[in-house]
C-alpha cells in the first residue's frame, strides 16, 4: 500500500484511507543540518526537519503541506524544486467562522482527492468512508479513556503512533506502557513537538511534575472532533469537514478565541497549575500568542524557545523545569 505523508492535523487520515493509500502523519527528528535550509537565518527547526524527513523517505508516494504556516509554505516550494517526491499544496483558510470558508476546506478535500488518484489511489465511495471514519474515532475514544492509566509520555506517544501508523495496535502497544504517576499538574503548549521532544515529559516527572494536558499541535489539541455516526452516514465527507476544521483549535485561526476558551475549560477541568510554552526560534505565530496567553491565563507560564539543537539545549531547559516545579511546589 502506497504511503502519503504529511504533518499538519488539518489534513485527515480518514480521507486519505478512504482513497486506499497509507496515511501517516510524521514527526520529524532533531533538526538535520544536512537540509538545504539547515544555515538558512530564519527557517523553523521544525520545518528544516520536516523537510529533511521528506527527503529521505523512500516509502512515501506523495507528501501533503498545509497553508496554515507560513514557514511550511516555504516548505513546499523547496520540496517541489529540489525533491522528486510528488507534493500537494493543500489550502486552509485561516477564517474559519463563515459557511465559504467551510466550503472551501471541503473544495480543497475534492482536490486533494484528485491528487491522491493521481498517486494510485483510487475515488472514495460513502460507504467506505464512514467506516474507516467510525473506525479512527473508535480509537480516539479508547485513547482518551486511557490517559489516566498512561504516563503523560507515553499517552503522547500513543497519540503519535495513531497518526503515524493508524488505528492498528495502537491502543495494544499503549497497554505496555508505565502508569501514571502523580505530581504538580503542568499543561504544555504551543505548535508542533519534535521526536526528542517527549523527554520533556520524562524531564518533567522527574522534577515531581505531570503533563496532564498536552495542548500542542501533535497532542490532544490536534486531534479532531468526535464525529456524529447518524451524519456519518448521511453525508460522511462534510462531517469529516466539521470535525477537523471546525473541531480543531489553533494560534492560526482568525479569531482565535475559542482557543483560549479550549484553554480554559481544560486547564480548570484537569486542575492545572501551570504551563509549559514550548515555541520555536522564528515561529513568529506562536511567539505573539505568548503574551497573549499570560495575559489571559492567570497561572505561571514557563515559556521555553528552541533552535532545534537538541544536545545543546536538552541541561538547560531540564535546569529550568525543575526551578519552574521547585517554585510551584
Amino acid at each position: 500500500m502506497k504511503t502519503i505523508i504529511y504533518t499538519c492535523p488539518y489534513v485527515p487520515a480518514e480521507w486519505i484511507a478512504a482513497h486506499g493509500l497509507r496515511p501517516s502523519r510524521v514527526m520529524p527528528g532533531s533538526t538535520d543540518s544536512a537540509s538545504l535550509l539547515a544555515r538558512a537565518e530564519g527557517v523553523c527547526p521544525y520545518v528544516r526537519s520536516f523537510i529533511g524527513e521528506a527527503m529521505r523517505n523512500e516509502q512515501a508516494a506523495g507528501v501533503i503541506v498545509t497553508t496554515v504556516c507560513d514557514q511550511m509554505r516555504r516548505a513546499f516550494d523547496v520540496l517541489i524544486r529540489e525533491c522528486e517526491l510528488p507534493a500537494f499544496l493543500m489550502n486552509v483558510p485561516n477564517t474559519w467562522q463563515s459557511v465559504a470558508s467551510q466550503e472551501l476546506y471541503v473544495d480543497e478535500l475534492k482536490r486533494l482527492s484528485r491528487f491522491l488518484i493521481r498517486q494510485g489511489g483510487q475515488s472514495p465511495s460513502n460507504d467506505a468512508l464512514a467506516e474507516i471514519m467510525i473506525e479512527y474515532d473508535a480509537v480516539r475514544t479508547s485513547i482518551y479513556r486511557a490517559r489516566e492509566n498512561l504516563s503523560a509520555r507515553r499517552y503522547a506517544e500513543t497519540i503519535a503512533a495513531l497518526g503515524r501508523d493508524g488505528p492498528g495496535n495502537t491502543l495494544n502497544d499503549a497497554a505496555t506502557g508505565q502508569e501514571a504517576i502523580d505530581g504538580v499538574p503542568l499543561a504544555i503548549v504551543g505548535g508542533p513537538l519534535m521526536k526528542q521532544d517527549f523527554d520533556m515529559f520524562d524531564m518533567v516527572e522527574q522534577s515531581g511534575g505531570r503533563i496532564v494536558l498536552d495542548a500542542t499541535e501533535t497532542g490532544e489539541r490536534g486531534m479532531c472532533a468526535p464525529f456524529d455516526l447518524r451524519r456519518v452516514h448521511d453525508n460522511p465527507l462534510t462531517e469529516l469537514a466539521n470535525a477537523y476544521f471546525g473541531g480543531i483549535q489553533d494560534a492560526s485561526r482568525r479569531p482565535n478565541d475559542e482557543l483560549y476558551e479550549w484553554l480554559d475549560r481544560e486547564f480548570v477541568g484537569r486542575g492545572v497549575r501551570g504551563i509549559i510554552f514550548r515555541r520555536y526560534v522564528w515561529c513568529d505565530m506562536w511567539h505573539a500568542e505568548l503574551m497573549r496567553l499570560k495575559d489571559r491565563i492567570k497561572l505561571p507560564v514557563l515559556d521555553i524557545d528552541t533552535a532545534g539543537d537538541y544536545e545543546t539545549e536538552e541541561n538547560r531547559t531540564a535546569g529550568r523545569i525543575r526551578a519552574f516545579l521547585e517554585m510551584l511546589q
